[in-house]
């Protein structure tokens, strides 16, 4: 699989990673490990959501933005390749 980057900021500051789909399922748990932080509350807590809420995937979706907001993380996506390789 091609590597891909992801860039985030984390209080205050701007990081981008390598990111890969072998190692994480999504870039919200690449960027937890880049900087130590332990998902295993949120993961269990965010899978409760998910069955128990009608919304669904939806509220599962905010439920991971406003956490990922407390953690101290914005501004988290993946890098679009814009220049060819040389």
């Amino acid at each position: 699989t091609m590597a891909r980057q992801v860039t985030y900021t984390f209080k205050g500051e701007t990081k981008t990673i390598a990111f890969s789909y072998d190692k994480h399922r999504d870039l919200y748990e690449a960027v937890a490990e880049a900087e130590g932080i332990d998902l295993t509350k949120f993961l269990a807590m965010e899978q409760q959501i998910a069955m128990t809420s009608r919304k669904g995937a939806k509220a599962e979706k905010d439920y991971r933005k406003v956490e990922f907001a407390r953690f101290g993380f914005s501004n988290i996506h993946f890098v679009r390749d814009e220049e060819p390789e040389a």
